[in-house]
């Protein structure tokens, strides 16, 4: 069997998370949707963007088979929830189907095709026409319980509800010890005197190189990435996920951040998705509750999209930025490349200096975050290579009308 990932049109609606990496690189409940198919160890393809496909080239070589193996097709929508009930679900379906096309809420999340044909190109602007070619159209459309996200809220949502049994996945099938109840860390972990831990809701993973400060206080379900470095006195607690290569204080709840972020200081964090390469100056709050109590509404380019979710705080796209004391107000989307200072009580697009309260905002170049992001990198002894200056120019043309239809008075 082949797996091709693909992604639709619908992308779009995860922006800003996915305007930088592929739909299936994000992370939730600790995993990504590529983590998980690699384990298959099934030749894999994927179709991304055209801005993408450059650093997939780089930065994923699980992707490098260079055709399609004999025997069955497996497509998988790169926006499936990467939970492991759910890839239960996919791998019953390729043991008892011989072909089919399974929907999600109207939305095609996976296909099984009996046939050599290959998705020969890798735009997916040419995605519809090609599974045409390979028959999905004459396929009946079969319900299935793979849920996809539809909106940048979905992966808060999700984490919250994966989470736990993503950790008890982890747990079975990593290297850990069991150094508490309900607490388990790898052989590299380091902790601190006097951490407290609770474990009633769902299991703490620390992994490799993670160091917990004296003083913190853990509440499961919660995973702490590799080489991530919790600050002391810091409340981390109800579905945390935390990538690589962070630094996290202060509270955090039912929280997803990606790897190289830094939310170091006091301050809190809850129900929001930050992206890599963030740094949350100290002091930096968000909301995530209404002063009513009510569902909270997210705005996505203008248009309203009910949540259904009491608590939901703001997602941060890569590389942007926030003032000491910034105060991020519930439900708000900040664009990639972004400084935030003082109150956020709009929406933000990227690429921009934001002191809406002080009465300014005004466009950033793209030769601004490169310089910004060779330093940032220099500090984690990270490389630049030439694909991610090239890929903050993109995601600057990618996001010029977004900066235009912002109704913001910008200053160039």
């Amino acid at each position: 069997m082949s797996i091709v990932i693909f992604e639709d049109e619908q992308v779009a609606r995860l922006h800003p998370i996915t305007l930088s990496r592929p739909a299936y690189a994000v992370t939730c409940g600790s995993y990504r949707l590529i983590d998980w198919l690699a384990t298959w160890r099934q030749p894999l393809r994927a179709i991304v963007r055209p801005h993408l496909a450059e650093l997939q080239q780089i930065d994923f070589p699980q992707f490098q088979t260079p055709r399609a193996a004999p025997g069955k097709l497996l497509l998988v929508n790169a926006r499936l929830v990467p939970s492991s009930s759910v890839l239960r679900t996919l791998r019953a379906l390729c043991e008892t189907h011989a072909s089919g096309a399974f929907y999600w809420q109207d939305e095609l999340a996976a296909a099984l095709l009996t046939t050599d044909a290959w998705l020969t190109s890798s735009d997916p602007a040419q995605l519809a026409d090609q599974l045409k070619l390979v028959g999905l159209a004459q396929m009946p459309k079969q319900a299935a319980e793979l849920p996809l996200f539809r909106y940048p809220h979905d992966v808060v949502a999700w984490n919250m509800k994966i989470l736990a049994e993503n950790l008890e996945h982890r747990i079975t099938s990593g290297d850990y010890r069991e150094i508490a109840d309900g607490v388990f860390a790898a052989a590299t972990a380091k902790l601190g005197q006097y951490v407290v831990t609770d474990t009633a809701a769902g299991p703490v993973v620390i992994d490799d190189g993670a160091t917990i400060g004296p003083y913190v206080f853990l509440r499961g379900p919660a995973y702490l990435g590799p080489r991530v470095k919790v600050i002391e006195h810091a409340a981390i607690k109800d579905a945390v996920s935390v990538g690589h290569t962070v630094k996290i204080g202060g509270e955090v709840e039912a929280s997803v951040i990606e790897p190289y972020s830094n939310k170091q200081h006091h301050g809190f964090l809850g129900h929001s998705y930050l992206g890599s390469w963030i740094n949350l100056g100290a002091g930096t709050c968000n909301s995530d509750l209404k002063n009513t109590y009510g569902a909270v509404k997210m705005d996505y380019r203008g248009a309203p999209v009910a949540t259904d979710m009491q608590f939901m705080g703001c997602v941060i796209g890569d590389y942007s930025k926030s003032a000491i004391n910034t105060s991020i107000f519930t439900g708000k989307v900040i664009g990639a490349c972004s400084m935030l200072y003082g109150f956020v009580t709009t929406n933000v697009p990227s690429f921009v200096n934001y002191a809406r309260s002080f009465g300014q905002v005004t466009e950033l170049p793209p030769e601004i975050m490169i310089a910004t992001q060779q330093r940032m990198f220099a500090r984690r002894t990270v490389a630049q290579r030439p694909c991610d200056a090239q890929l903050l120019h993109a995601m600057y043309e990618l996001t010029r009308a977004e900066r235009q239809l912002a109704g913001e008075p910008l200053s160039l």
